[in-house]
Order: C-alpha cells, then structure tokens, then sequence
C-alpha cells in the first residue's frame, strides 16, 4: 500500500450561512457547522483511504467564534495521520463576514474515520507522511489523542500509554 500525503486528502467546502441554518441571535448553529465538518472530513479520509469510511467519532469541537447569517463559510479538512484502519482528520473553519473583512478563524475540530469494506468490516488505510511543519505537529499528536481517547474508553491502559507517560515522565 502507497503512502500519501495530507495534500492528497485537502477537502475545502465553501458555503454560505442561509437564514434557516441560524438560531435567533442570527447565527449558524452549531449542529448546522457539526453536520458540514463532518461531510467535509468524511471526503478527507475517503479520499486518503479510497474507501468508504464512517464516523467513529468526534474528538474535539472548539467553537471560537460565532458566524453570522449571510457569512460565507470555508471548511478546510485534511487527514492528520492514519493508523491501521483508522484516520484522523483535522479540520479549519474560517468565515468571511457580510462587510468582506478579512477571514477569520472560527473554529477548528478533530474528528476520527475508519474505512470499511463492502461487509463494514474495517480495511486498512495507507500510512501518512506529513510534509510541513503544521502537518508534522497535527501527526505527532495524533497519537497521543489517540492514546488519550483509548485510556478514557478502557481500552487501554494508562500505564501503556507511552506518548501520555512521555508528557509527564521526567526523564533522567
């Protein structure tokens, strides 16, 4: 299996923020963004894996910056490492106001995709090879996410989570 780069999957969705995607302040709600990153990192990771994928789950949501209605919004996703089976995809959102200021960050978000095969049986993805620096950072910790959400789980234990144990281990 060929190892790609976070380049092969870049994903950018642009849209704009209708009046029946707002709350009552006039502003997207957040299920609204939620169901657009997911679309958007889901063709990441298929497009990194070349296989159907589904979502196993939603690692972190940080909701900065509230988008008004009329704003047009860019989501940017591209997977930040793969593991056996599994990806993860890290996604940007940026929005432009109605006045055409300059764009600005409102939110960022990690979700994770496995690939499966025509029976949903999980298939392995190609592994990643970061490029850039931002790549390089989103991939080396990605695996102490990954670690983290599987102490969390039970799936692992604490005392085998060797990238954690590294955070707060003083080395001698």
């Amino acid at each position: 299996m060929i190892s790609k780069k976070p380049s092969n999957s870049k994903t950018v969705v642009t849209d704009l923020v209708l009046p029946s995607e707002t709350n009552s302040i006039n502003t997207l709600f957040g299920g609204e963004l939620l169901a657009r990153m997911d679309r958007a990192a889901s063709i990441a990771a298929q497009k990194h894996s070349e296989k159907v994928v589904v979502t196993a789950s939603v690692n972190h949501v940080a909701f900065n910056h509230t988008i008004p209605l009329g704003s047009i919004v860019t989501i940017e996703a591209k997977v930040s490492r793969a593991f056996n089976t599994s990806m993860e995809v890290y996604l940007d959102v940026w929005y432009t106001d109605n006045n055409f200021n300059t764009p600005l960050k409102a939110n960022e978000a990690i979700f994770t995709f496995v690939a499966v095969d025509q029976n949903r049986n999980p298939i392995q993805v190609p592994k990643l090879i970061p490029e850039t620096e931002e790549e390089i950072k989103r991939f080396d910790g990605a695996l102490r996410r990954r670690q983290l959400s599987l102490v969390l789980a039970g799936k692992m234990k604490a005392n085998q989570a060797t990238e954690l144990k590294a955070l707060f281990v003083n080395k001698l």
